[in-house]
């Protein structure tokens, strides 16, 4: 199962603003009509609820929407790009790749999040007439669109988990209280991704998950422990099964209520069924009386069954389902749509030296601003300059030390400064 995979999006840049003057027979000065840029798309993520894994994105890592198209005369506003939608399967948490910080945790069927946001168009040079200036010769160009790499992983919604450490059974017992039908052999590590299955008791059904065995060392990844362990995470109960056959099935008890606790804290505090597995075996029913009375004496109440000869089986799933009715219900995890807005940190800016000399200025608004300038136009660069004067740039420049002629870097652009 491709649980884990890490994808680039970039939404769509917004349409340039056009400059264009209004021409018709008999009205000479017929004003600017340059329309403005259409928005770029967004990127979208969906939870499209018949895919299971994330093997879509073995093939395609890149993702980008469509541009807005550019303004057109007569004040017509070009056509907004069309936005793009990622579908995955239910489970998918979103984490941003720079920072790790989760953007979105995709469970429900209508779960959708905003994760690049498209580009503002620019605007024409209708936009700019004042009564001082009838006819501007300026416009802006389309805002660039958002880009980002993003982690998408992916987490099994069951309401049990089936934990234990290799070669427990934990197939088995899937396989026969449920309608999954996971490969079953006697040696460790035959599963080496989870399973999901259906229960059924009375006019009932849960969903239970076998995850594959976990050794020591899996909170730190040995054995594909993390891949194993984020499985783990959303389920309301685990049935921790000991395996009848091992040398010291206590000890095999205690390390895997560790490598959970290691993992993450939470996990630890989640109710458990105790379940001693292999009871037709003659070593291991010898050893049940003994075991038991060692678990309860740590506040445990096991139980005894056979996977293999579905003795007390039924007692289990009778169990399952009593112990979930004690459980709160999981509350709903919709993602909400995620909504950028400017903050103190967009607004501020830093000014370095280069090696050769120049300063190099960076800032989310004043490059976003360098990026939207109409570069040719004389009255597109006077605004810019009257944009660095507003955010405080030009005297930040100054107070460094730039000089006429000097070179300035914002963003990709090369600027000879001057008064």
């Amino acid at each position: 199962m491709l649980d884990e995979v890490k994808i680039y999006v970039r939404s769509g840049d917004g349409g340039d603003g056009a400059i264009a003057f209004h021409r018709e027979k008999y009205v000479p000065r017929g004003g600017p009509s340059g329309g403005d840029g259409g928005r770029g798309g967004d990127v979208i993520l969906k939870v499209n609820p018949r895919m299971n894994t994330l093997a879509a994105f073995q093939n395609r890592v890149h993702f980008k929407a469509q541009s807005g198209q550019r303004g057109r005369p007569k004040n017509q506003t070009g056509a907004s790009g069309s936005d793009l939608e990622i579908e995955v399967p239910p489970g998918t948490v979103v984490k941003d790749a720079a920072t790790g910080a989760v953007l979105a945790d995709l469970v429900q069927l209508d779960d959708r999040v905003v994760v690049a946001s498209g580009g503002r168009g620019g605007r024409g040079n209708a936009r700019f007439a004042t009564a001082a200036n009838q006819a501007p010769r300026i416009a802006e160009k389309g805002e660039p669109g958002q880009e980002r790499w993003l982690i998408l992983e992916l987490r099994l919604i069951a309401d049990v988990g089936i934990v234990g450490v290799p070669n427990a059974g934990k197939s088995t017992l899937l396989s026969v209280i449920s309608n999954a039908r996971p490969k079953i052999a006697d040696y460790p590590f035959t599963t080496l991704e989870p399973n999901l299955g259906v229960v059924v008791y009375d006019d009932r059904d849960l969903v239970a998950a076998d995850i594959p065995g976990l050794i020591e060392g899996a909170h730190l990844g040995v054995g594909l422990g993390h891949a194993f362990l984020r499985h783990v995470q959303r389920t309301r109960l685990l049935v921790h099964l000991l395996n009848g056959a091992s040398e010291n099935p206590l000890a095999d008890y205690s390390q895997i209520n560790s490598e959970l606790a290691l993992y993450d804290e939470r996990l630890a505090e989640k109710p458990q069924i105790v379940v001693y597995n292999k009871i037709d075996l003659p070593e291991a029913r010898a050893r049940w009386p003994e075991l038991e009375r060692a678990l309860k004496a740590r506040g445990v109440q096991p139980m005894a069954i056979s996977a293999a000869t579905q003795e007390n089986v039924r007692s289990l799933i009778a169990r399952m389902f009593q112990l979930l009715d004690t459980l709160p219900k999981p509350a709903p995890q919709a993602a909400e749509t995620q909504v950028y807005r400017l903050d103190d940190d967009a607004l501020g800016f830093t000014i370095t030296r280069e090696p050769d000399g120049a300063y190099r200025v960076r800032g989310q608004r004043i490059e976003r601003a360098a990026a939207m300038t109409y570069w040719d136009e004389e009255e597109a660069v006077l605004r810019f300059q009257r944009i660095l004067e507003t955010l405080g740039v030009s005297a930040a420049l100054e107070a460094a030390g730039v000089q006429v002629g000097d070179t300035v870097y914002i963003g990709d652009y090369e600027l000879e400064w001057s008064e």
